[in-house]
This record gives structure tokens, C-alpha cells and sequence, in this order.
């Protein structure tokens, strides 16, 4: 399901660009806010009610949020969870569970790969507690900012106890397709 499999700098794979209604923003409005409860008094500034925000249909089934400045704040597939781009969760670092993976997993995380089992409990990662299917950001081991959006597969448990196999899908990466598309106005 990963979302940079959508090359969102090629204007080919955009397939729509579509003004939305105000009762359908106020709809995906409220469902961003039931997701990320954390983001409650921040949402005004993310997605203003008075702003007109359009959605981005690409050809992998892949929907793009896009405000009123053109920025690119969250997407989803095939009307999966709404999940925060890279940029956007930069700015509000504190909204969506943590797991960090070690050293050794970085190169391959920012070349799309998934998150391996042995690199959420390897020395150097650290698991926040979440349930399957559960929307986090992936640190790395010494570094500051999120690489990756992802979801998990297995819960945070389960992954422990597994310690084998996909924990964590990729949706979104640094440096990806997504991160490097330009505003969209």
C-alpha cells in the first residue's frame, strides 16, 4: 500500500484535482480530528474552516489533501486512514505514536522499504505500546525527525513477541515521491 509507489512529480500520475464542498471538509475535518485527537487545538491552523482545501486524486487510488497555501498536509489509499505527510508532521511533532527503529535500519527505510520485526526491538530501537493497524511515525536511532509514515501490522506486542516479518508498512518517506511534490494551488 505504500504511498510513494504513486510518482506524485509526474503530472501523469495526477488524475484529478477536485474543490471540495464545505460539508465534505468539515466531514474530513471531523475524521482527521477522531483520528489524531492531539491535534485538536492546532486543526484552525492545518485546515482552517474558512479555507477552501482541494483533494488530489492520483492513479494509485492515492487521495491528497491540499489547504488553501497548496501545501500538501495528509493522504490516504484506497480510503484507508487519513496519515500526515512528512512536512506536516515536521511542524506538529507530537500527534501520532513513535517507533523508533535502529541504526542499521535507516538506509533501507528511506529506500521504501517496510519496517522489519528485528528493527523495532533490535538495541537501539525503542516500541511505543499501539494495537495493529495503527498509524505511527518511524525515528531513527540519533535522529531528530521522522524518516517515515507508516502502519502497523502486527500490534507493538505481537511484533515483540513475532520478532520476524513486516511490523510496520511504509507508506511515506523521506525524499519519496510525496515529500518531493511541489504545492499544489
Amino acid at each position: 500500500m505504500s504511498a510513494a509507489t504513486c510518482e506524485f512529480d509526474e503530472k501523469d500520475s495526477i488524475s484529478g484535482v477536485q474543490q471540495l464542498k464545505s460539508s465534505v471538509q468539515k466531514g474530513i475535518r471531523s475524521k482527521i480530528l477522531e483520528q489524531y485527537p492531539l491535534l485538536e487545538n492546532y486543526v484552525d491552523n492545518i485546515l482552517p474552516k474558512k479555507d477552501a482545501f482541494r483533494l488530489v486524486k492520483c492513479h494509485d487510488h492515492v487521495e491528497i489533501i491540499v489547504n488553501g497555501s497548496g501545501e500538501l498536509i495528509f493522504f490516504r489509499q484506497r480510503e484507508g486512514p487519513w496519515m500526515p505527510t512528512l512536512k506536516l508532521f515536521h511542524k506538529y511533532p507530537f500527534f501520532l505514536p513513535k517507533e523508533q527503529v535502529d541504526k542499521g535500519a535507516i538506509r533501507f527505510v528511506l529506500s521504501g522499504a517496510n519496517i522489519m520485526c528485528p528493527g523495532l526491538t533490535s538495541p537501539g530501537a525503542i516500541m511505543t505500546p499501539v494495537e495493529k493497524g495503527t498509524v505511527v511515525a518511524i525515528m531513527a536511532e540519533g535522529k531528530q525527525h521522522a524518516l517515515a509514515i507508516g502502519i502497523t501490522t502486527l500490534s507493538t506486542e505481537d511484533i515483540a513477541k513475532v520478532n520476524k516479518g513486516v511490523g510496520v508498512e511504509n507508506c511515506h518517506y523521506l525524499n519519496d515521491g510525496l515529500w518531493q511534490m511541489k504545492t499544489v494551488k
